[in-house]
């Protein structure tokens, strides 16, 4: 068997090693942040000019316009790990809802809102979950009524991340109140500074305020700010949830958490000896290593099926699951790999990695809930993936 890549692949690959050799002062040492400051925004530029980033997305919606290639887009993402350097924005806007345009918006819609989204000029938010509608998510209630050329909103949601830094949101609200309930929901886009939104931050155990309630009170939004057709917006909302389980379960984003902790573990030691050295601490590290190389591969089984049109099937209904659940165990090994430093937070003097680890330790346990919880789409994937029978209902009285 021949897994050499061939000359113009390993050509391919020393441009990138150039690139980063050239580039690596440009790159920022900040972790990402909610709203990209000038330093991720023209980190984001010069990847995508150079198309390490929206590479296949056409130049006309400010992509870089390269015609998918499943090999270079591995090569990049083993490049990019390999150096510690990121490979650019990842977010709801950028990672959920342009390729959902790019599937099903008007020709307006994608000149608007695709090229300062990918610049990180526009920051989105989603607004999906309610109080009473999380893992129900079509019996949602919030309701968009006609007035004249407008729809107008009252209603709330929920676990709505980044909502206090967002310009944007999409949107479910039922438009047809009498139509079944997944037949009566319309996908909606508006400005965050519409009059009537109300934000109010959730603080979670990590310390943070990631995720939010937002309230809407007669919320004005012209009808022709719709994505596909009225009422058909669990379709949409179904595509865009699509590229949400593979931003969650990002094979490259695994990698490089496990690069830092090998890092991590060739420098910490205990009783004298790496931890790299220590067969416990080393077991449960290729245990976790042969897991995420699984998950790369799996990822090359998706983008294969992408680049032909096909339906990846089960292979697809399985990135979440399997995504939240390895990073929230790399961040269990680095933590136990930090000893007793690796309970502190806050402010300590000998705190490491700014408190990352802890904070993704924490953070990906409420991933493994939110986004579908790991309940929910074990259920997917047994009804939708391999045919068994729904769960029962509890009879009615």
């Amino acid at each position: 068997m021949d897994l050499a890549y061939g000359p113009e692949y390993e050509a391919f690959r020393e441009e990138v090693r150039q690139f980063i050799t050239k580039h690596r002062k440009d790159a920022p040492e900040r972790m990402r942040v909610a709203r990209p400051d000038a330093e991720w925004k023209a980190w984001q530029q010069l990847l995508i000019k150079n198309g390490y980033a929206a590479r296949t997305i056409p130049t006309e919606y400010g992509g870089y316009g390269g015609e998918p290639d499943i090999l270079k887009s591995r090569i990049i993402a083993e490049e990019f790990t390999a150096a510690g350097l990121p490979l650019g924005l990842a977010n709801q806007g950028i990672s959920m809802f342009v390729p959902t345009l790019l599937e099903l918006g008007t020709q307006e819609q994608k000149q608007k809102w695709i090229e300062p989204t990918l610049k990180g000029e526009v920051v989105w938010c989603q607004g999906y979950s309610e109080p009473g509608s999380g893992s129900d998510l079509a019996s949602l209630q919030t309701k968009a009524t006609e007035d004249g050329d407008d729809f107008v909103i009252n209603g709330q949601k929920i676990w709505t991340s980044t909502a206090k830094d967002a310009d944007m949101i999409f949107c479910l609200v039922r438009t047809e109140p009498e139509a079944p309930k997944h037949q009566g929901i319309s996908y909606l886009i508006f400005s965050m500074d519409t009059p009537g939104i109300e934000v109010r931050p959730l603080k979670t155990m990590t310390g943070a305020a990631e995720f939010n309630e937002v309230f809407f009170t007669d919320v004005r939004v012209p009808k022709n700010q719709i994505v596909g057709e009225r009422g058909q917006g669990w379709f949409v909302a179904n595509a865009t949830l699509k590229h949400e389980r593979g931003m969650l379960g990002d094979p490259n984003q695994a990698g490089t958490r496990l690069k830092e902790i090998v890092d991590l573990m060739q420098t910490e030691t205990m009783d004298g000896q790496k931890l790299i050295d220590h067969p416990l601490y080393r077991d449960r590290l290729v245990d976790l290593q042969s897991r995420v190389y699984a998950m790369q591969f799996h990822g090359l089984r998706l983008l294969t099926a992408a680049s032909k049109g096909e339906d990846p099937g089960i292979a697809r209904l399985i990135v979440k699951l399997q995504g939240c659940e390895i990073n929230h165990q790399l961040a269990a090994l680095a933590i136990d790999a930090l000893g007793e430093l690796g309970v502190l937070y806050g402010k300590s003097p000998h705190l490491r990695a700014w408190g990352s680890w802890q904070s993704r330790y924490m953070f990906d346990l409420g991933l493994i809930i939110g986004g579908g919880t790991a309940q929910i789409q074990k259920n997917i994937i047994s009804e939708r993936g391999l045919g068994m029978p729904r769960e029962p209902k509890p009879a009615k009285a």
